[in-house]
């Protein structure tokens, strides 16, 4: 990627999506529009999820709540990491250097999305003991392990990261800066590293989870199924079939899991190409990554969509807001009434 983006020599400002470009204004717009779009999304999505969790207290009952909202912080920074790259394009003066700006900003939201990463495996291990171990589950999760968890994700995170700095660069969060993407090159050891370190075991342990917790839920319906037709038949009552209590929430938790590797699968194969020196292009290189931070989005619209306890509290929400905002209306069509009456008074 780096031989195919040159640097900015007629005067134009650097646009990764050099068809964007207009000659009647000075900045990128395809790329600030995209960029913009998503971060009022990413913001005001993670937002509404965080306060949906604050208000609803049947939400927090599932300790993988405190990996849920773990993951609305990180990626409501993520949105609000997006107003760097946002305001390089706007052209708006940085007091740091580009190449520090760039690689500060890079390794932030790789950290971030680090977190969510790990933070999706730590949720589905959660699953997986709740249900292979469900009457020991209480005394091994408990609140303090998962708050140590959680601390160790964000030290482990930042950790893993911390030698883009010397050793390469960590993706392409930072490829709408034109040092990021002329001078900060990818080193296939460094790309090896974060693919063993995190991208290996994070999709192995998502992938060995869901695939026993499905199943183990499969072999429960199928006993829960034949008990309740025998009993049935003994009492000369059809049975229906019920499926197991805990396939509906990991199934909204295997959506959001399916979803972030889906949109970050595009994003890894070409990080890995490129690391390789074996294909690279600019526009691929804005488009997967890009794709990849609308993953932080997605959560809050799979989440509200399959969690009904979620949707009562986003109802809960609104309508409190609803409530406030008419009780406002009200106090001021009160006040203007008031001092009507007193003006309609003095002018008497």
């Amino acid at each position: 990627m780096n031989s195919s983006l040159v640097g900015n020599q007629s005067g134009r400002p650097f646009c990764l999506l050099a068809i964007s470009y207009l000659e009647t204004i000075n900045f990128c717009l395809l790329e600030v529009v995209i960029i913009v779009f998503l971060m009022v999304l990413i913001i005001s999505g993670n937002i509404i999820v965080i306060f949906v969790f604050h208000c609803a207290p049947l939400l927090n009952h599932h300790t993988t709540s405190y990996f849920i909202q773990t993951m609305a912080y990180a990626d409501l920074l993520v949105g609000v990491s997006c107003l760097v790259p946002s305001l390089s394009l706007l052209h708006y003066p940085i007091v740091l250097s580009e190449s520090l700006v760039c690689q500060i900003f890079g390794y932030v939201v790789s950290v971030l999305k680090s977190v969510s990463m790990a933070s999706l495996a730590c949720i589905s291990i959660d699953r997986y003991i709740a249900i292979t171990k469900p009457l020991t589950y209480n005394t091994l999760v408990t609140p303090w392990r998962l708050r140590i968890c959680i601390l160790f994700i964000w030290l482990y995170s930042c950790l893993v990261f911390l030698p883009s700095f010397h050793w390469g660069k960590p993706g392409y969060h930072g490829d709408v800066f034109q040092w990021c993407a002329n001078s900060w090159n990818t080193d296939p050891y460094f790309t090896l590293f974060i693919v063993v370190m995190l991208y290996a075991p994070a999709a192995f342990i998502v992938c060995f989870t869901y695939f026993n917790i499905f199943r183990i839920c499969q072999q429960h319906t199928k006993e829960i199924n034949e008990r309740r037709v025998r009993f049935s038949s003994q009492d000369g009552e059809a049975g229906e079939a019920q499926p197991c209590p805990d396939k509906r929430y990991a199934m909204v938790l295997f959506r959001i899991t399916s979803v972030f590797y889906i949109l970050w699968l595009p994003y890894i194969i070409y990080f890995l190409l490129e690391s390789s020196n074996v294909y690279s292009n600019r526009i691929a290189s804005f488009l997967t990554t890009w794709l990849a931070i609308s993953n932080s989005f997605c959560n809050c619209v799979i989440y509200s969509l399959s969690n009904s306890v979620f949707q009562k509290g986003l109802k809960r929400l609104s309508g409190a807001i609803c409530a406030s905002c008419a009780r406002q209306r009200v106090a001021k069509d009160s006040s203007t009434s008031r001092s009507k009456r007193s003006s309609n008074g003095c002018h008497v």
